[in-house]
């Protein structure tokens, strides 16, 4: 699967669909954004089962902004509608490998249980 562009339009959908979906904050002036890119994209082509999205934070301000993204690159996994890891920084490929295998193996019953355990849940 190749990567998609999200925008506030079609973000929604795609992150509360289901399954795992891995964001790229990321800008064209970024270095880092630019060197990450084909790891993200290799990614991607191996692994049909997750959803890599791309978000400009120049063109797409209010995502970046809703998410507190102040450093990009910023990756982001999202689980079943649930943010699971959120850092700056560029990853090399076997780091973005063990994170989708971690992502994988997290039991969300038990995600949703801590999360329902909150103050003001």
């Amino acid at each position: 699967m190749s990567t998609i562009e999200l925008t506030t339009e079609n973000f929604t959908d795609t992150v509360e669909h289901g399954g795992i979906v891995l964001l790229d904050f990321w800008a064209s002036w970024c270095g880092p954004c630019r060197m990450f890119a084909p790891v993200f994209e290799k990614a991607a082509g191996k692994h049909d089962d997750v959803v890599f999205g791309k978000v400009d934070t120049e063109a797409q301000t209010e995502l970046a902004r809703t998410f507190g993204i102040s450093s990009i690159p910023t990756l982001m996994a999202i689980r079943d509608g649930v943010v699971l890891y959120s850092q700056p920084g560029a990853l090399p490929e076997s780091a973005l490998e063990q994170l989708i295998e971690q992502v994988r193996g997290v039991d969300m019953d038990d995600v949703r249980r801590a999360v329902a355990e909150q103050p003001g849940n």
